[in-house]
């Protein structure tokens, strides 16, 4: 037996003509999870809570006072929490999903050759690209609510002098540089993560992965929050011209 790499997600089916990637799929059950779990959790809950109620509850709260002290003020925590602790606990989510040991070991013929039948879902740049635009993308709207369409754009195309001008440019790379910064560093860590987790299974399949498997469930943990903490600071940044 040996061992394959692929950089890109490989089919598992198709649903008419629509290809269906082992990290979409493994996406499907990220998500279902989630909501399924959220119905549970919302349509028992107790006035003085206990078991999964109280996790839940103190991992809300948590994060909304996070939240809170890092923008400063409750009426934009609000509007910025939904967004900011969903991509935690989708990344979160995503990342623990791959230390289930069984789905190591599923394969699957997708009529051409045996494929794992999943694949880990910031694995697949193209998913991590998705979330990084949706980021990027409610980060100028959130600067365009809170600046205004004109005030906004001044802070990229400022023609007073040509050191303003040149200062909204390099706001204007910037801004752009962070869809490949947030996608590349989470992407990144998580691929990595799984070429030497599958390498070291490979090769040395006993007691010495394990090492291995505390570090790269740290990185899980540490990247989930990285990437959710960087959109709540680009959020604050964009609405700092409204204060000033």
């Amino acid at each position: 037996m040996k061992l394959e790499i692929s950089l890109a997600p490989e089919t598992v089916f198709h649903l008419g003509s629509f290809p269906v990637t082992n990290s979409f799929l493994l996406m499907i059950i990220v998500t279902v999870f989630l909501i399924v779990f959220a119905i549970v959790i919302t349509r028992s809950l107790k006035p003085v809570p206990k078991g999964w109620q109280n996790i839940v509850e103190l991992l809300i709260e948590g994060g909304r006072d996070f939240i809170r002290e890092t923008i400063g003020d409750e009426k934009k925590t609000m509007k910025v929490f939904p967004l900011v602790f969903t991509l935690f606990i989708f990344i979160l989510t995503a990342n623990l999903i791959n230390f289930i040991p069984v789905q190591q070991s599923l394969f699957i013929n997708n009529g051409e050759k045996m494929v794992p039948l999943f694949r880990g879902v910031m694995a697949d740049y193209g998913m991590v690209f998705v979330l990084t635009i949706i980021t990027v993308l409610t980060v100028q709207i959130s600067g365009i609510i809170m600046c205004g369409p004109f005030g906004y754009l001044k802070k990229f195309f400022n023609f007073k002098n040509p050191l303003t001008f040149f200062v909204g440019l390099l706001e204007f790379v910037g801004e752009l540089s962070k869809i490949l910064s947030l996608s590349f560093r989470l992407f990144g860590n998580i691929f990595a993560g799984e070429v030497l987790m599958s390498v070291m299974l490979f090769l040395l399949p006993f007691l010495v992965p394990l090492p291995f498997m505390a570090l790269e469930l740290i990185t899980a943990i540490i990247q989930a929050f990285v990437f959710s903490m960087l959109t709540l600071v680009f959020i604050k940044m964009a609405g700092e011209m409204e204060e000033h």
